[in-house]
């Protein structure tokens, strides 16, 4: 039998706040166990939370950002529910009246564009974290409880289920991490928990539209998890079926390991939780100025950028999506065509050399010895003439080791491209005299003698003669 694949999202984002959401302690990641830890986020007798004004201004900017209608009243509500990591034994989150509702996604896949609609952002604190003594909660025999990670603040990003797979879903997490970090409001660092996604998945018989039971998949933390994990639930659910069974509401995880998903638990309802509203929290109450001033303040978001950068400096596609993937990226790309650099030469080199020696060495952007303005230069010597792009390799390599300008290398090893047509002349009647079996190939109509020719012709003048001149010259001089 054929089966449709339903997928919704549930992102979980933790802000980047110095100070927790209802309290002090620092956000800080790797801190020593329970340092970080203050009466208020232990929910210890007595105590009172306060909210963090920048937790509401960074959920409103990404319900902004995620094309949001933003609530200008919004609650606190208590979701109780009893797990070692959770001391108050309720977490305070947002319930029937979030901070941002009804927005949409656009996403590609394979060259198609598709609108994935969101439900709802909301914010609420994170839980602590389980250090379990074995390798998952399976094969452990014991836990310990960091609560460090308690009051962290969140947004959770909830999605319709208009997902369709595997491709479909990274795609959506990547573009909402590139959001994110574009919007500034959270580090995205997936490996440290900062993003984590829950995936919800069901099958329903093609041309269905009711939706199948769902199982949930929880804190997935990286796109290869993410499709890993929705890979091999669609296989076991397609088994059960054709097999006449039925799948049962449950959450599971992901078991790296093993290369497949593990039941935990039952699925819980939302009335399992027994929401209440928030007492010791005072509605949010958000202004039309307080909305509009917040959306001023957004940068260009990457779909804006991409079609700028098509526009204005004619890059493709492609090249325009790569360029945009993070702000810092096409940041760079500004700054560097900010220089009346080239524009396809920069995003080149981006994508080429650069993108290499930063991947090679595990540097983010930021941290390249080249800057954008070094860039700039170096594509600027090649524009002009005054190095050929094989030069400019070595130079590329010289201003990475040094940082150096570009042009002062140039000068310093005698790299200046040889423009001289005397010159270049007498290296080509060289190549000529001293190679006459590739010189009779050529004029027996084997065109690829040539290459050979240009190869030796450029050695001999350790790669400084100007390839367009060594080829009309040497054309001139065969034919």
């Amino acid at each position: 039998m054929s089966y449709e694949t339903v997928v919704g999202l549930e992102v979980h984002s933790e802000l980047k706040t110095n100070t927790k959401i209802f309290c002090g302690c620092p956000t800080t990641f790797g801190g020593e166990q329970n340092t970080h830890v203050c009466p208020v986020c232990l929910g210890l007798p007595g105590v009172l939370p306060v909210i963090n004004e920048k937790v509401v201004e960074f959920a409103i900017k990404a319900g902004l950002a995620l094309n949001c209608k933003i609530n200008k009243f919004s609650k606190f509500d208590r979701k109780n529910y009893y797990y070692p990591d959770l001391p108050k034994n309720f977490q305070t989150s947002q319930f029937d009246l979030p901070i941002a509702e009804h927005g949409y996604l656009d996403i590609e896949v394979n060259g198609q564009t598709k609108r994935i609609r969101i439900t709802r952002i909301h914010m609420e604190e994170d839980a602590g974290k389980l250090v379990h003594s074995g390798t998952t909660i399976n094969d452990s025999s014991s836990a310990c409880v960091d609560y460090n990670r308690t009051g962290v603040p969140l947004i959770e990003i909830v999605s319709e289920p208009d997902l369709s797979g595997p491709e479909e879903a990274r795609a959506y997490m990547e573009k909402i991490k590139s959001i994110l970090e574009y919007i500034d409001v959270s580090h995205c660092k997936m490996e440290e928990g900062n993003l984590r996604a829950d995936v919800n998945v069901s099958l329903r018989k093609t041309g269905t539209t009711k939706l199948g039971t769902k199982a949930e998949m929880k804190n997935l933390n990286s796109f290869k998890m993410i499709e890993s994990a929705l890979a091999y639930e669609i296989e076991r659910q397609t088994e059960i079926l054709d097999d006449g069974g039925h799948i049962v509401q449950e959450t599971r995880t992901w078991d790296e390991a093993k290369g497949m998903t593990v039941s935990m638990r039952t699925k819980e309802e939302a009335n399992d939780y027994r929401y209440l509203p928030e007492p010791d929290l005072v509605p949010i109450i958000t202004s039309d100025e307080q909305i509009e001033a917040i959306r001023a303040a957004l940068p260009e978001l990457p779909d804006a950028r991409k079609k700028r950068l098509m526009a204005e400096c004619g890059l493709s596609e492609y090249d325009a999506a790569i360029i945009t993937t993070t702000r810092q990226m096409a940041e760079y790309f500004d700054a560097a065509t900010a220089q009346k650099a080239d524009a396809k030469l920069v995003a080149n080199w981006m994508m080429g050399d650069l993108a290499k020696n930063l991947n090679g060495e595990g540097k983010s952007i930021e941290e390249s010895p080249v800057t954008a303005q070094r860039l700039a230069e170096l594509v600027d010597l090649i524009s002009k003439g005054t190095i050929s792009s094989k030069i400019a390799k070595t130079v590329f390599e010289e201003m990475w080791k040094t940082g150096d300008a570009p042009e002062k290398i140039v000068k310093e090893k005698g790299l200046v491209q040889i423009t001289d047509t005397k010159e270049i002349e007498g290296i080509v009647d060289s190549v000529i005299a001293a190679n006459p079996k590739p010189v009779e190939d050529y004029k027996a109509g084997n065109a690829k003698s040539i290459g050979f020719l240009v190869g030796q012709i450029m050695k001999q003048s350790k790669g400084k003669a100007n390839p367009a001149m060594v080829n009309d010259l040497l054309k001139a001089k065969l034919d």
